[in-house]
């Protein structure tokens, strides 16, 4: 690529801002509180010495040895390896994950932005669970008020692409990465004094081995901490290997399209831990700015989805400082998935540009324009519309409205069906294929020297690591979200 980045700074501002988005802010926290707190932590953290380290300097190297879009640089290291020009559907999976994610992240950032705004203005001061609960359901159901944040989203995504690396992306990053780790240590700093810090350090950092437990009901069910009949289960783990792989922008392009812009004289092991120590780092940031708010008001750590947008707008409303504090954090999750966004939405433009001869501008407004209008599925998704209430008014239009549907999938929203496509299907596979081709397809001496290890036995560990570890536990989260395994 004629780009690279003006200094590892930027490089590694630029990696951390692909990595660290709304799953680290808002489903890190949540799924830690559903999941045991210390030791799903733990877990979480072996995972990512286990697959993402391994994985993600496969993919830098490729990256940067490539040097063009994820596409072209598999099929060019393919051919170098003389290998089979196929295995370019890595980079045209990662290019299809990305968009399709981008799709509906738009639309969860479009409800982001509008609370950064509701927050501002005091909407939460005093309000009850209900009241706060009610606050998201009507901008939820409301297909117009999301369309229109989905699109102010999407424009400026489109406007941080278009200026180019240098113009667009390196500028965006500077500012935004800093900004987003200064407010999170300032809501640190306020949730020491909430009254629920104590109790936040001992449900994350104190491991409670029960919760690898469940306990079966009456009706066969898993119950988490019930009292008779304990049996052991894999589940805590599967979610952690999962959430580790997918938090670090594995198998989506964007980290394999951000080496090919690295300098050849930079470090991409050093740059890898750097990378993964501040993602991991700004989650469990988040956890200590999250949770103290969640004791100290008497909330429920293991809420769910609604940790963030039915929960913390209720501790907001009832602090004293809530509206600055509140918008603080709206503010900072945009950050987050405005620089996560640019990722996502970069190695399709980057093909364009260079396969199809598009200038920068012209393939940034095509591709974001596309995924803006798949966005439109994950909106209606909100309003309750399934894909069983789509397909009954397609076959009543063309006068086969008596057909019964009955298969499960059907009542599953274009969301949940997009959602479990990208993240269950594209890119685990994604990320199991990039370190099949780097252990055992790309030549040995090519990998040695992208990595430059000054310790011969860290090269050898990776190889082992990206050969056999990282391949088997990837495809064991896949065989167990598919249904193929049960743990």
């Amino acid at each position: 690529m004629q780009h690279v980045w003006s200094s590892r700074y930027t490089f590694i501002l630029a990696a951390v801002g692909s990595a660290v988005g709304l799953g680290n802010i808002w489903k890190f926290p949540y799924i830690t509180g559903e999941y045991g707190g210390g030791v799903f932590i733990f877990a979480y953290i072996i995972c990512i010495c286990l697959i993402g380290i391994p994985i993600m300097l496969a993919e830098l190297a490729l990256g940067r040895r490539g040097r063009q879009s994820p596409v072209n640089t598999m099929q060019q290291l393919a051919q170098e390896a003389g290998a089979h020009p196929a295995w370019g559907i890595i980079g045209w999976s990662g290019m299809v994950a990305g968009c399709l994610i981008l799709s509906y992240y738009s639309v969860v950032a479009g409800e982001v932005m509008a609370y950064s705004f509701r927050a501002g203005s005091g909407v939460f001061n005093q309000q009850s669970v209900d009241g706060v609960k009610g606050i998201f359901s009507a901008l939820a159901s409301d297909p117009e008020k999301l369309l229109a944040w989905h699109t102010l989203f999407m424009a400026l995504t489109i406007l941080s692409v278009a200026k180019g690396v240098k113009g667009g992306l390196e500028k965006t990053v500077v500012f935004l990465m800093p900004a987003l780790f200064i407010i999170l240590i300032f809501l640190v700093i306020n949730a020491m004094g909430s009254g629920g810090f104590e109790k936040a350090l001992h449900f994350m950092f104190t491991p409670d081995t029960d919760k690898f437990f469940y306990a079966r009901n009456e009706l066969g069910q898993y119950l988490m901490d019930a009292d008779a009949n304990k049996i052991f289960t894999w589940k805590p783990m599967m979610v952690a290997m999962g959430h580790a792989f997918f938090t670090l922008s594995l198998g989506m392009g964007a980290i394999m399209m951000y080496g090919s812009y690295l300098n050849r004289y930079v470090s991409i092991g050093k740059m890898t831990l750097v990378i993964v120590s501040l993602d991991t780092l700004v989650a469990l940031l988040a956890g200590l700015a999250i949770f103290p708010l969640v004791f100290a008001n008497g909330l429920n750590p293991a809420a769910g989805p609604g940790l963030i947008f039915e929960t913390l707008p209720l501790a907001f409303g009832n602090m004293q400082g809530g509206v600055f504090i509140g918008t603080l954090f709206f503010v900072l999750l945009f950050f987050a998935a405005l620089s996560s966004a640019i990722s996502l939405i970069e190695p399709t433009v980057a093909w364009l540009i260079e396969s199809r001869n598009f200038r920068r501008i012209e393939a940034t407004v095509w591709t974001g324009t596309i995924v803006w209008f798949i966005g439109l599925a994950t909106i209606f998704s909100m309003t309750g519309t399934t894909l069983r209430d789509i397909l009954q008014n397609i076959f009543s239009f063309i006068g086969l409205g008596d057909i019964e549907l009955k298969h499960s999938f059907v009542k599953y929203n274009l969301f949940q069906i997009i959602d479990f496509f990208t993240a269950s299907i594209l890119l685990p596979v994604g990320g199991l294929l990039i370190a099949v081709f780097a252990g055992w397809i790309m030549q040995q001496d090519s990998t040695e020297n992208e990595f430059s290890f000054r310790k011969p036995y860290l090269y050898t560990l990776w190889r082992v690591m990206v050969r056999y570890v990282s391949p088997i536990l990837v495809a064991i989260v896949f065989l167990n979200i598919v249904g193929l395994v049960r743990f």
